[in-house]
């Protein structure tokens, strides 16, 4: 066992990397220019490279990735000079980055040419200072200083040279002057659990993504409460049963159930309980982070359509093995021989029969964490997969990827849970 779990680790490990490789290569590299799905097709190629800039994009791919996976506060800090450090706002309660200079967390803003030192406060917000003497001169006799702006970035400011920035807000894009003329987007990566900003909510990925996974994991373990049990009951029952109205009726009614999109089905409830018995709310509407535990009720149509879509496929799946399992041998003898049939089905039949549906169960799980996104986006549910769907139309490049190795984080932890599930239901199956 340790042996297995040992190549399990190493083969994670692998397997993770190759697909964070291709993921970044898809969404980043493959997907073209990002800054024209953001700013739209009216940008003009010199808004686009501007904002290109502040991103990071126009550094070469191997780079962007290195940064995305292990971060690159250790680069920039070879370029401004002074350590870096990810201090937490009090105010915000995030993490913005400052350099620490001789024990003070300072900033650096160009303004009309003049460079100034932000200087932290204990409560949070800075003075303002007029520095000279930190311009260096390069090769070509050009005057250049590195430093933090006020937007988590590490920047090259150019003296006399302030470069025309075009700036992204609620409003649309705002022309400014005095701007740097390289950035590098600081983040202290994947691995450190931060993989960058989130275009979309302005904030770090790490704390956007957190809550959206929570409110997910919360809708997948009820969802996961309620359908395989059920599911796993009447697929018992039915194939027990093989032949008879009942399982005519189970049969009949879960394929019913499978063949019905996600969407059909929650429209329908909707209908039903949301608008015509007004019994239950008709979409999820999140008043506060916590409303789901404030209020359970938000959880009853999103679980009912899982629960309808899930029940009927995962209980074809049980019937089939308990029938396959109920017609060998094995089974037979010990009825001829006298065997309570209920003894038989419980101590020997179910057991073997849950080896196949184990499989498709633990491939659910995958498809409960990261492929409600129909179901969230019915119902406005705000987790992992409308969170998916909201940054891909969005562009939010840094939002998805994090989104995405969490899902592939999970898929690969419930197939090592399900392959130790294996050695709990048969005992001669050993991992060496």
């Amino acid at each position: 066992m340790t042996r297995f779990l040992l190549r399990s680790l190493i083969s994670t490990i692998i397997t993770m990397l190759l697909v964070s490789m291709a993921l970044f290569l898809l969404i980043e590299v493959g997907s073209g220019d990002i800054t024209v799905k953001i700013l739209g097709v009216f940008a003009t190629p010199e808004q686009r490279a501007s904002y290109r800039a502040q991103l990071g994009l126009d550094a070469p791919a191997w780079q962007r990735y290195l940064d995305w996976l292990v971060g690159n506060d250790w680069r920039a800090r070879s370029v401004v000079g002074y350590p870096l450090v990810a201090a937490t706002n009090p105010q915000t309660n995030e993490a913005e980055w400052w350099a620490d200079v001789d024990g003070q967390l300072t900033r650096w803003k160009l303004e009309q040419g003049r460079l100034l030192a932000l200087k932290r406060q204990p409560e949070g917000d800075y003075t303002s200072h007029l520095v000279s003497g930190l311009w260096q001169t390069d090769e070509e006799g050009k005057e250049y200083f590195w430093g933090l702006d006020t937007k988590n970035n590490a920047v090259m400011w150019v003296r006399g040279a302030g470069a025309e920035v075009w700036v992204l807000t609620k409003a649309g894009l705002r022309k400014e002057g005095d701007g740097p003329q390289e950035y590098i987007p600081l983040r202290k990566g994947l691995l450190r659990g931060d993989p960058g900003k989130s275009l979309q909510y302005g904030r770090p990925v790490a704390v956007t993504l957190v809550t959206r996974v929570r409110n997910t994991l919360v809708l997948a373990a009820v969802a996961f409460a309620v359908v395989m049990p059920l599911a796993l009951f009447f697929g018992i029952l039915a194939g027990i049963n093989e032949g008879k109205p009942l399982d005519r009726l189970i049969s009949i009614t879960s394929l019913a159930a499978t063949a019905t999109p996600e969407f059909v089905t929650g429209i329908f409830l909707i209908l039903i309980f949301g608008i015509w018995l007004k019994v239950l709310p008709a979409v999820a509407v999140f008043t506060s982070a916590d409303a789901i535990f404030e209020n359970p009720k938000l959880l009853a149509l999103p679980v009912l359509t899982l629960t309808a879509v899930e029940l009927g496929y995962i209980a074809r799946m049980t019937r089939a093995s308990m029938v396959e399992v109920m017609d060998s041998a094995y089974i037979r003898t010990a009825i001829i021989k006298g065997m309570p049939k209920s003894r038989v089905v419980i101590r020997h039949a179910i057991r073997n029969a849950l080896m196949a549906p184990i499989t498709i169960i633990m491939l659910h799980v995958n498809w409960l964490i990261g492929g409600l996104v129909v179901v969230e986006v019915i119902f406005g549910y705000p987790g992992l997969g409308k969170y998916i769907f909201d940054a891909a139309i969005f562009g939010d490049f840094n939002a998805v990827e994090a989104a995405a190795m969490v899902t592939v984080t999970i898929a690969i932890a419930t197939r090592l849970i399900g392959d130790l599930a294996y050695t709990m239901l048969n005992p001669r199956i050993r991992y060496g």
